[in-house]
């Protein structure tokens, strides 16, 4: 096992796993990649350790790590130690047996929820559809059928996104009635509609993981690693710097 904060992570929503996830790559990056996809979570995945382990020399294995960023499989950086009560922040290197485009890898990054598990979620009853199909027994006269529940269930959405609590929107749903209800979908409407609290003012989200260059390890945004490494170290020529104003000596000499 490598390190604390080293080694293996696996990343979330990845598929099942099948005898053809590596099809798509050259035999010996396959190899790899099977074999990097059983090792357990924190083994150390170093180009030298993994060159210790399988019949591939240095040189070999660097060359197939580099095909599997390029592919999407994997990526190295640094994340954030959550509760840790510090600005902690530790070496991970990630690895997908599914393979992942640069802009999957830009919103795990950002810590924005895959979109496998998002899919996942709409399987399920939504918090809001929960609460619509619960208001019944809370107040009879609010009673919802499912087609209502469904109907209504983005605007409740939208006042969870503006962290309001399900005590709110009962209270919202259910306080001072009219007698008799004549429509309990239609009142809900609404005041769903003209009771929706403003939108929270947030403070910036703090980064969560940092990619950094395979090749010479500096750190940047995820647009600009595209499969893992930097602009230099891809043959890129370095961006020119901008030249640098005239001391104030020299602009008061002209000026004179």
């Amino acid at each position: 096992m490598a390190s604390p904060g080293y080694g293996k992570r696996s990343t979330p929503g990845q598929l099942p796993r099948t005898a053809s996830d590596f099809a798509h790559l050259p035999p010996r990056e396959a190899a790899i990649a099977a074999y990097i996809d059983r090792l357990p979570e924190g083994a150390e995945m170093s180009v030298k350790a993994l060159a210790k382990l399988l019949p591939y020399g240095q040189c070999a294995m660097s060359t197939a790590l580099r095909c599997l960023r390029g592919t999407g499989h994997l990526r190295h950086g640094k994340e954030h130690l959550p509760g840790s009560g510090s600005g902690r922040w530790v070496t991970r290197t990630w690895f997908s047996r599914t393979p992942r485009d640069n802009g999957w890898w830009a919103a795990f990054v950002a810590g924005d929820l895959p979109a496998e598990q998002l899919r996942a979620r709409r399987q399920t009853r939504s918090r809001a559809y929960i609460l619509l199909a619960a208001l019944g027994r809370t107040e009879p006269a609010m009673s919802l059928s499912a087609a209502d529940c469904v109907t209504l269930e983005p605007l409740v959405a939208e006042w969870f996104a503006r962290d309001a609590t399900e005590s709110d929107l009962v209270r919202a749903l259910t306080g001072g009635l009219p007698f008799p209800v004549h429509s309990p979908a239609g009142l809900a409407r609404n005041r769903l509609t003209a009771k929706l609290p403003p939108e929270p003012v947030r403070a910036p989200r703090p980064a969560l993981r940092v990619l950094e260059c395979a090749k010479c390890g500096a750190p940047d945004r995820p647009e600009a690693l595209p499969d893992g490494e930097c602009g230099p170290c891809r043959g890129e020529p370095a961006p020119a710097r901008p030249r640098a104003g005239l001391p104030p000596e020299a602009v008061r000499a002209r000026a004179a």
